[in-house]
C-alpha cells in the first residue's frame, strides 16, 4: 500500500512539473531561415538562419522563465491573477522583439502587430513581426510563442489563417493610445528614433 501511495505522488507531483517545449528540429529551424531569407533578395541569409535560430530558442527559453504549465489562456489568467509573473501574449511579442532587436540585424527588422482589436467577443492577441528591412509589416512572418504556450508558431502575416494582423501603431493610434506632443517652433531636440517605428 505504502508503495502505490508513493507511486501516486510520484505521478502527481510530475504531472504538475513544467512541460517546457520540445526543441525544435534542424528542419524546422531551416524552414523557418528559409521563409525570412525569402522576404527579400536584400535579406543575408546568414541573418535569417540567426534568426531562425534565435527565435525556436528563445521561445523555448521564455516558456520556462515565465513557467508555462498550461494552455495559453489558462496561463493569461494565472498571470491576471498574480499566479505567474508574465507570460501574456504582449509579453511574448515585446520579448521577443527585444531580444531579435539585440542582434542588430542590417537586413532584418522586427515589428508588432495586434489581431482582434476591434472585436467585441474575441481577445485582442500581440505578436512580433520579422520583415525585411523597409518593408510592411504585412510582407513580414508572424513569430508567436504564445499561441501554443512556448512552442514557437510562424507564418506569413497573410498567411496566418487564425488571425487578421494589423500593425501596432495603427491599432494604438486607432484606441487613441498615441498621442501626439506639440514641440515649440525653436525646439532643436530630435524626436525620439522610435517614435516613427511601427
Amino acid at each position: 500500500m505504502r508503495q502505490v501511495l508513493l507511486l501516486g505522488a510520484m505521478l502527481l507531483l510530475a504531472a504538475c512539473a513544467p512541460s517546457v517545449p520540445t526543441r525544435a528540429t534542424p528542419p524546422d529551424i531551416t524552414a523557418l531561415a528559409q521563409a525570412i531569407a525569402a522576404l527579400s533578395p536584400d535579406v543575408d541569409a546568414a541573418e535569417a538562419a540567426r534568426a531562425a535560430r534565435i527565435s525556436f530558442a528563445y521561445s523555448r527559453q521564455l516558456a520556462q522563465e515565465y513557467q508555462i504549465t498550461d494552455p495559453p489562456l489558462i496561463h493569461n489568467a494565472k498571470v491576471n491573477a498574480g499566479l505567474r509573473p508574465r507570460g501574456l501574449c504582449y509579453h511574448w511579442a515585446e520579448d521577443m522583439e527585444r531580444r531579435l532587436n539585440a542582434e542588430g540585424f542590417t537586413t532584418l527588422e522586427l515589428t508588432r502587430a495586434i489581431a482582434n482589436s476591434e472585436s467585441r467577443f474575441l481577445i485582442e492577441h500581440s505578436t512580433a513581426v520579422i520583415k525585411a528591412k523597409g518593408t510592411l509589416m504585412q510582407d513580414g512572418v508572424v513569430l508567436d510563442p504564445w499561441r501554443h504556450g512556448g512552442r514557437l508558431f510562424w507564418a506569413p502575416v497573410y498567411g496566418d489563417a487564425r488571425y487578421a494582423w494589423k500593425p501596432r501603431t495603427d491599432v494604438l493610434r486607432a484606441k487613441g493610445q498615441i498621442r501626439y506632443a506639440q514641440r515649440p517652433d525653436t525646439s532643436v531636440v530630435p524626436l525620439p528614433a522610435d517614435l516613427f517605428q511601427e
